[in-house]
């Protein structure tokens, strides 16, 4: 690689830029549904597994022959994740038996190893046919060098997907304005979960905290009661950025959210304090270990009865499934974080096509078989994510999913993430990151803010 561009237009250090802005990301993934990985990159998918090795990951391998070869790279190397994408190209063999499909996966690193090679691979204009991306302002980088192509007609344009995928995976799914990428799952964010003996005990009702201040005074009776108001972890800042953005956007509104996220700062001064004041008062209620224990640790401590709230993704609830004993809604149970009911906070994994693909004709199949029922149907339940079609039976899904594809489909609207980089470009979620950092070692809101500003502005 030299410091000059090369023909496509992505120079040397707008990869650079972009691989340190995704090397955040990538710690920060949220799709884990329970994973065993307590590092920091514990919101990952966290399937296990060691490093891919750069000579055998990063050649074009069988999918650069173009034709019916299809080359496709992604980081689901283990547990639900690898289960699901092996159902999904189950159902995608059965469909097109002629397409001769070579997976490619790059295990280890939080995701960060495939964004490191995908970018590498993408610059020396030998893109796979198709990779598993974050989508939104994640891709912004690609598009601003025209290395995603527009897919509008060609996959958006079949099996209905345009009416089946609502605003915010729709808005995800084209970051410059065009089609470039297909969501094929959903985690929700603003989830609040909760265990059920421990509330009641301290006489607290979950669905009547109307905003996320009005938490504080819940977690304070919880308290009160002997339990721990809040299982949190601050070991890594991650969790953090994420809370913030759920008080944010139950505190002060859709409306500000977006206006915050395209880095309208200064005009939202008083939502953007107030949030981080609320919670540095959260802070107060955190265990004592929280600065020494990772999200899973943390959310053992619902498990087990020591603690009532607990706020993260919903691949949590991978953990209560996985507990003998600990059923859904006798013992443990889950509401929109305070003051977003009508909300589903989106984090989502896609599927982008390159502007030089080397097999467009099979890319196009696999994309539009990403975008349908079927593949929906097959991925998610074992992923445990949610369709972003909103017309999949549900049948296949357990009754806390069903909840959940429920919500989404009568949601108001559908915010994209910050902690995960969809709803802000790399740069700024590596400021976020920064930010988030500096906030968890002395909770001085007035630093946070100025330095949210400066991340966002």
């Amino acid at each position: 690689m030299t410091d000059t561009p090369d023909t496509d237009g992505l120079s040397r250090r707008t990869y650079l830029k972009v691989a340190g802005g995704a090397g955040s990301a990538a710690l920060l993934a949220g799709c884990t549904g329970g994973g065993n990985d307590d590092s920091d990159a514990e919101a990952t998918d966290s399937d296990g597994g060691s490093s891919g090795d750069s000579e055998t990951t990063e050649s074009g391998g069988e999918g650069s022959s173009g034709g019916n070869a299809l080359e496709v790279q992604h980081w689901w190397t283990g547990g639900d994740g690898g289960a699901a994408i092996q159902a999904l190209f189950e159902g995608f063999k059965e469909k097109y038996p002629d397409i001769e499909v070579t997976e490619n996966p790059v295990a280890g690193g939080a995701g960060q190893n495939l964004h490191a090679v995908i970018k590498k691979r993408i610059l020396n204009n030998d893109p796979p046919s198709s990779w598993q991306a974050w989508p939104g302002a994640n891709l912004q980088p690609y598009t601003d060098a025209d290395k995603l192509a527009d897919i509008e007609e060609s996959v958006w344009g079949h099996n209905d997907m345009k009416n089946a995928y609502l605003d915010g995976p729709k808005k995800a799914a084209k970051p410059a304005g065009e089609f470039v990428t297909v969501p094929l799952n959903i985690h929700r964010l603003n989830n609040l979960f909760y265990n059920v003996e421990v509330v009641e005990d301290a006489g607290v009702d979950p669905a009547s905290i109307d905003s996320p201040s009005a938490l504080v005074d819940a977690m304070a009776k919880v308290e009160e009661a002997g339990y721990v108001g809040m299982a949190q972890q601050t070991k890594s800042a991650w969790s953090t950025g994420q809370l913030w953005a759920q008080v944010l956007l139950g505190e002060f509104g859709a409306d500000v959210y977006a206006d915050v996220t395209a880095g309208n700062v200064e005009a939202n001064a008083e939502a953007v304090k107030e949030s981080l004041k609320i919670v540095k008062q959260y802070s107060e209620y955190y265990p004592n270990d929280a600065g020494s224990i990772s999200w899973q640790d943390a959310n053992s401590k619902v498990i087990e009865g020591d603690a009532a709230f607990f706020h993260q993704g919903d691949w949590a609830a991978g953990m209560y499934r996985g507990q003998d004993g600990f059923e859904y809604e006798t013992h443990w149970n889950q509401v929109p974080f305070p003051g977003t009911k009508g909300v589903y906070a989106l984090n989502m994994d896609s599927f982008p096509f390159p502007a030089n693909n080397p097999s467009p004709e099979a890319t196009k199949k696999f994309l539009r078989y990403v975008g349908s029922v079927d593949a929906q149907k097959r991925f998610n339940p074992k992923k445990g994510s949610i369709p972003p079609r909103t017309d999949v039976p549900k049948d296949a899904f357990g009754p806390f999913l069903q909840s959940q594809m429920d919500d989404f489909a009568n949601s108001d609207a559908q915010p994209l993430s910050i902690q995960h980089g969809l709803a802000v470009s790399p740069d700024a979620l590596t400021g976020f990151g920064d930010a988030m950092s500096s906030f968890i070692s002395g909770y001085d809101v007035e630093s946070a803010y100025a330095d949210l500003k400066a991340a966002f502005e």
